[in-house]
């Protein structure tokens, strides 16, 4: 993991931090292996984070910040680009050959203690928020059309963009690139 010059050892932690967890999961991985990882002692890392949970948390949060960040760029721009930002998040966990955060801690969710549960929880429900305002804002415009109510129609988007991202590691490469552009083709409005 290279470190960047301008990070502190508290990001540094929560990067590799970041990278253990969507490679293995939040239990495969200790402070221990983090410190082999950045060349610090594992009470170096107590010091930024007392406990697991307070760095699984801080991770999280760090995705959020992200999304919110990424929203935020995107915000004056056509629904179209808003997805396709959106789709960017998991073209660059799949360029990483990683699995998303929201799906690698899905998987512990019940083996996770309750801040971690909560705090992924918020960032699931901003992802979902985010997706459905976008639906609806291209509905509104005419840019999208669809059949179901927005909030499902972005369940479904999101659990196919999770799901590609782990299945197009067992299947064809091009599966993540032919199932994103599926997606949009199956939104623009038909013309008779």
């Amino acid at each position: 993991m290279q470190k960047n010059s301008l990070m502190t050892t508290r990001d540094t932690i929560i990067q590799v931090a970041d990278h253990l967890i969507r490679d293995k999961g939040f239990n495969a991985f200790s402070f221990k292996d983090i410190s082999i990882a950045i060349g610090i002692k594992t009470a170096s890392i107590h010091y930024h984070f007392p406990t697991k949970t307070d760095l699984g948390i801080a991770t999280i949060k760090g995705h959020i910040e992200r999304l919110e960040a990424l929203k935020a760029e995107l915000e004056n721009k056509s629904p179209l680009t808003k997805l396709e930002g959106f789709f960017s998040i998991y073209s660059a966990v799949k360029s990483e050959n990683k699995v998303c955060i929201v799906g690698s801690l899905a998987t512990d969710l019940h083996t996770v203690e309750e801040g971690i549960q909560k705090e992924l929880k918020v960032l699931a429900e901003k992802i979902l928020e985010w997706v459905t305002e976008i639906l609806e804002e291209g509905k509104a415009k005419n840019a999208f059309a669809f059949q179901v109510a927005p909030r499902t129609k972005a369940l479904l988007i999101i659990t196919n963009m999770l799901a590609i991202v782990q299945l197009s590691r067992l299947t064809k490469a091009d599966d993540f690139t032919l199932l994103k552009e599926t997606i949009i083709q199956e939104l623009k409005p038909k013309t008779e």
